[in-house]
């Protein structure tokens, strides 16, 4: 039951993050992406800088329609670990268009009290020699 669950989740996650950063999503879109997030979260990116949550919430929200043609493809979601309310996924994440580049990542998600799953932690690295220009 929880592969498809941390699927699920990953998948919206892009799915919100893809429409924010393209402008396909109203600005009230962002309390989504931001409220997916507990307050310890950290990212390392694929270029090595590591985020904190607030880092990262005000990087994105200043993203807003800076890609309109971005898509973003997430693919080979896998549950790697489980322990009470802790899961481990990895993940290949394409951003289709103009540059675009691919990245494997490692996510740690955490059940939320009231229901559904929240981030903790992000790990990205890039794909060598692997690009997606579709536009």
């Amino acid at each position: 039951m929880s592969e498809p669950e941390a699927r699920a989740e990953v998948e919206r996650q892009h799915r919100v993050l893809e429409g924010w950063l393209s402008g396909s999503l109203p600005r009230t879109a962002f309390g989504e992406f931001a409220d997916a997030h507990e307050p310890e979260f950290t990212l390392v990116g694929a270029d090595g800088v590591v985020l904190g949550r607030e880092e990262l919430l005000a990087a994105v929200e200043r993203g807003y329609g800076a890609a309109p043609d971005l898509r973003i493809a997430v693919s080979e979601v896998r549950l790697v670990a489980e322990a009470g309310p802790v899961l481990v996924v990895t993940f290949l994440e394409r951003h289709e268009g103009a540059g675009g580049r691919a990245r494997r990542a490692t996510a740690v998600l955490v059940r939320a009290p009231g229901g559904g799953l929240r981030w903790r932690h992000l790990q990205e690295t890039w794909v060598a020699g692997q690009r997606w220009n579709t536009a």
